[in-house]
C-alpha cells in the first residue's frame, strides 16, 4: 500500500509497465524506457547553436533529470493521471505528494506546459520541484501537466489556443476550462490537500498560467504568470512593430514540432545550420519563405502560421489574451525582465488588463534586470558586461515569489505592493503604488543638426539627416559573430553601429544631473523614403563617460595584446531599448499601406517600459537605422508580400529623418521629478 495514495473512488486510468498493460485503480503511467529530455523555453534556443543552448539552459518549467540519490524521491510520492476533460479528452498529469502526511493538509502548486513533464513513469523522479528551492521543503503538492495535444495528453494542439468567452457546449474547451476541470479532479482525488491551488509558469507556460485564471476556479487563489506570451504579433515572440522576429522564430520551430498523437520525447538530431554565423545563414537563405522551402519542407505548419499571418489579422486578434482577462478572482504576481528578448511586452499587457477588468483583484507587477526566465535560473547579478551589484534573482525568489504563494496558499506573511521594480543605472529595488509611477511626466528628446539630442525642440526652419539603407547589406544587431540570439544583446555595446553610414546617431551633452525614466518609450519620427516601404529601428542608449573605469584586471590598451581584446567601459554604449517599426503599418495594423516616395510621413510607435537612471556625466543616445538583421527579417523596401519577396524586389532606399521646427523628430520618455 502506498502512503498518501489518492482518496477512494474509481476513474479511468491506464498503467503501463515494460511487460504488460493493465487497467488499474489509482495508478498511472510507467515509462517504457529510460530517456531524459532537456526542455526549451519558447523560442529560447534561437539559431545554429541549438546543441549548446540545449546543454546550457536550465529547467524552469519542468522537473530536471534526477540523480541517483535525490531529495525529491525521498520526500515525495509520485502519481501519474490521465485527467478527463469535459469533452472527453484526457490530459497527462504528474502529481508529487509529500510523504509526511502529518505536515498537511497541503496546497497544490501547478505548472501547465507544452514542453513535457518528464521524466515519465511513477518510479522516475525529477531533481527539483516547484518554482525555486524554497518550495520543496515548505509543504506543497506539485502538479505538472502536459497541455492539450502535447506529449502524453490527448486532443489537438493550437498555438496559443484562443479563449472562448461564451462556452455553449462541453466541446467548447480552452485552457481556462482545462485548468478548471483539472482542479476539480485534483481536489476530489488527491488526499490531504487544503483546498487551495496556485499556478505559475514562464514564457509559454506563462501564457497557460494567464489563460488559466480567466473565469478562475474558486479553489485557484494565487497565480504567477511570468514572461507570459500575451499577444505574439504585438511585441511578444512573433512580431515587433510589424517586423518578423526572424532568427528567434525559425530557431525555435526547427525543434518545436507538431504531433498527432500522445507520445513521450524521443532523441532527435538537432537541425544543422551549416555555419556558426547566423547573419550569413539567413542572408544566403533569401526571403523568409525559402526557410520552409529549403529546410522545413512543409513539415511544420506552426512556423508557416507565424510567417503567413504577417498582418494583425483575425488569427492574431483571437490570440490576444489580454482582451479576455476577466473574472480573475485569484491574487496575481506578474513577473517580467527588463531585458527579456522574447516576451518583454507580455507582462505589462497582462498586468494592465487584469487591473482594467478586475480592479478589486490583488495584482502585483515585478520587473528585474533579467533575461527571459533569468529570475528562475540565475543569481541575477549581471548580464553581459553590466553588473547589478546584487543577486537580484535570488532576492526575488526568496523575498517576493515564495512569500506570495505562502501568503495566499497558507495564510502566512503579508501581501505584496502594487509594483516591485528594479531601477537600473542606480541598481536599487523600488516599491511603487502603481506602474508606471504617477509622478513620471512625458518629455521628448529631440533630434538636432550635428547629431545633437536634447529636451529642447528644434528651432531651425530646415533640418534633415539621411542615409542609404541596403537590404542586401543590412545592419547587424550585434557587433560580433553569433550563431544564436544571445540574451545579452539587450544590453550590448552599440559602438559598432556608430561606424555604419546607414545608422544615424544623436546624443546629449554629458548630463549635469541624473535623469530617471520610468514607463513606456515612444519614438515620434518625421520621415521620408525613396522606397514604398521601410523599417525604422530606434535604439535608446546609455553612453558611459570616456573616463569610466575598466573592470578590475582588464589588460592595458597596448600593442602587446595577444589574447582576447580587453573590455573598455569608457565610452561604452549600453543598449537599453530597441524596437523596429515597419512603415506600411503606420496607419493600420490590419491594412498596410505603401509609402509615397519622397513624401513626409509620421512614424509613431511605443517601445516597452523601462525604469532606468542615466547618471550624471553619462550621455543619452538615440540611434536610428532601417535594418536589424537577423534579429528581424529584411524589409525589401518595396511594398510587397515580404515573406515571398523576389530577389529583385530587395532595393536600396534613401531614408530621411527631419529635425526642424515644423517637423521635429524625437523620442518621448517618462521622466521622474
Amino acid at each position: 500500500m502506498r502512503k498518501n495514495r489518492p482518496s477512494s473512488g474509481k476513474f479511468d486510468v491506464t498503467a503501463r509497465s515494460p511487460d504488460r498493460t493493465v487497467s488499474v485503480e489509482y495508478s498511472g503511467v510507467w515509462g517504457d524506457y529510460d530517456f531524459t529530455m532537456l526542455k526549451l523555453f519558447r523560442r529560447s534556443c534561437a539559431v545554429p547553436g541549438l546543441i549548446a543552448c540545449l546543454i546550457t539552459i536550465s529547467r524552469a518549467q519542468q522537473p530536471a533529470p534526477q540523480p541517483a540519490d535525490d531529495y525529491v524521491r525521498t520526500h515525495y510520492t509520485k502519481y501519474e493521471y490521465r485527467i478527463p476533460m469535459r469533452d472527453g479528452k484526457r490530459l497527462f498529469t504528474a502529481v508529487y505528494v509529500p510523504k509526511e502526511a502529518t505536515g498537511g493538509p497541503y496546497p497544490f502548486l501547478m505548472d501547465r506546459t507544452p514542453y513535457n513533464v518528464g521524466p515519465y513513469g511513477e518510479d522516475r523522479y525529477p531533481q527539483r520541484l516547484g518554482p525555486s528551492e524554497e518550495f520543496e521543503k515548505a509543504g506543497y503538492i506539485f502538479v505538472y501537466q502536459d497541455v492539450r495535444g502535447r506529449w502524453m495528453s490527448e486532443g489537438d494542439f493550437q498555438e496559443m489556443r484562443p479563449h472562448i468567452d461564451n462556452k455553449k457546449s462541453p466541446q467548447d474547451v480552452d485552457d481556462a476550462s482545462d485548468t478548471y476541470d483539472t482542479i476539480d479532479f485534483l481536489l476530489k482525488h488527491v488526499a490531504n490537500n487544503n483546498g487551495k491551488v496556485g499556478i505559475w509558469g514562464i514564457s509559454y507556460p506563462g501564457f497557460y498560467t494567464s489563460a488559466s485564471i480567466i473565469d478562475s476556479h474558486p479553489a485557484l487563489v494565487a497565480a504567477s504568470p511570468q514572461a507570459p506570451m500575451t499577444d505574439l504579433f504585438m511585441g511578444d515572440d512573433g512580431y515587433h512593430g510589424g517586423a518578423f522576429m526572424l532568427s528567434a522564430n525559425f530557431g525555435f520551430y526547427v525543434s518545436f514540432h507538431p504531433q498527432t498523437e500522445p507520445q513521450t520525447p524521443q532523441p532527435t538530431t538537432p537541425f544543422s545550420f551549416g555555419t556558426p554565423d547566423s547573419y550569413k545563414f539567413y542572408l544566403q537563405a533569401g526571403n523568409v519563405a525559402n526557410l520552409d522551402k529549403l529546410y522545413l519542407k512543409g513539415s511544420n505548419w506552426l512556423f508557416n502560421d507565424q510567417v503567413t499571418h504577417n498582418t494583425y489579422d483575425a488569427y492574431w486578434q483571437a490570440r490576444d489574451l489580454s482582451r479576455h482577462m476577466k473574472n480573475v478572482k485569484c491574487a496575481v504576481l506578474v513577473v517580467g525582465g527588463w531585458y527579456d528578448a522574447e516576451d518583454l511586452s507580455g507582462p505589462f499587457k497582462t498586468f494592465h488588463a487584469i487591473n482594467k477588468f478586475n480592479p478589486d483583484t490583488p495584482a502585483t507587477l515585478v520587473e528585474g534586470p533579467w533575461v527571459h526566465g533569468g529570475w528562475a535560473r540565475t543569481d541575477g547579478s549581471h548580464l553581459g558586461d553590466m553588473q547589478f551589484n546584487s543577486k537580484t534573482a535570488e532576492y526575488f525568489r526568496a523575498n517576493i515569489q515564495f512569500p506570495f504563494f505562502e501568503h495566499y496558499l497558507k495564510g502566512k506573511g503579508a501581501t505584496q505592493p502594487k509594483a516591485v521594480v528594479f531601477e537600473t543605472g542606480t541598481n536599487v529595488w523600488r516599491t511603487l503604488d502603481d506602474w508606471p509611477p504617477k509622478p513620471a511626466a512625458a518629455k521628448t528628446l529631440y533630434f538636432h543638426a550635428g547629431g545633437k539630442l536634447s529636451f529642447d525642440p528644434p528651432a531651425e526652419p530646415k533640418g534633415v539627416d539621411e542615409y542609404v539603407s541596403d537590404p542586401n547589406h543590412p545592419v547587424p544587431f550585434v557587433g560580433y559573430t553569433t550563431d544564436t540570439v544571445p540574451q545579452r544583446y539587450m544590453v550590448d555595446d552599440q559602438r559598432f553601429a556608430n561606424y555604419r553610414p546607414d545608422v544615424l546617431v544623436y546624443q546629449t551633452d554629458p548630463l549635469d544631473e541624473d535623469v530617471t525614466i520610468a514607463g513606456p518609450i515612444s519614438p515620434k519620427l518625421k520621415i521620408a523614403s525613396s522606397g514604398t516601404d521601410s523599417d525604422f529601428v530606434v535604439k535608446l542608449i546609455d553612453v558611459y563617460p570616456d573616463n569610466y573605469p575598466d573592470a578590475e584586471g582588464t589588460a592595458a590598451g597596448n600593442k602587446r595584446i595577444t589574447d582576447a581584446p580587453p573590455l573598455h567601459m569608457g565610452g561604452y554604449e549600453e543598449l537599453l531599448r530597441g524596437e523596429p517599426f515597419r512603415a506600411k503599418f503606420r496607419n493600420s495594423w490590419e491594412k498596410p499601406e505603401p509609402l509615397v516616395p519622397g513624401k513626409e510621413t509620421d512614424i509613431n510607435f511605443t517601445m516597452p517600459d523601462l525604469y532606468h537612471t542615466f547618471r550624471r556625466g553619462h550621455r543619452i543616445m538615440v540611434q536610428v537605422q532601417s535594418s536589424w538583421f537577423p534579429l528581424t527579417d529584411r524589409n525589401p523596401q518595396t511594398f510587397t508580400d515580404i515573406p515571398n519577396a523576389r530577389a529583385e524586389e530587395f532595393r536600396s532606399a534613401t531614408e530621411q529623418v527631419f529635425h526642424q521646427k515644423d517637423a521635429a523628430s524625437g523620442v518621448e520618455v517618462m521622466v521622474m521629478p
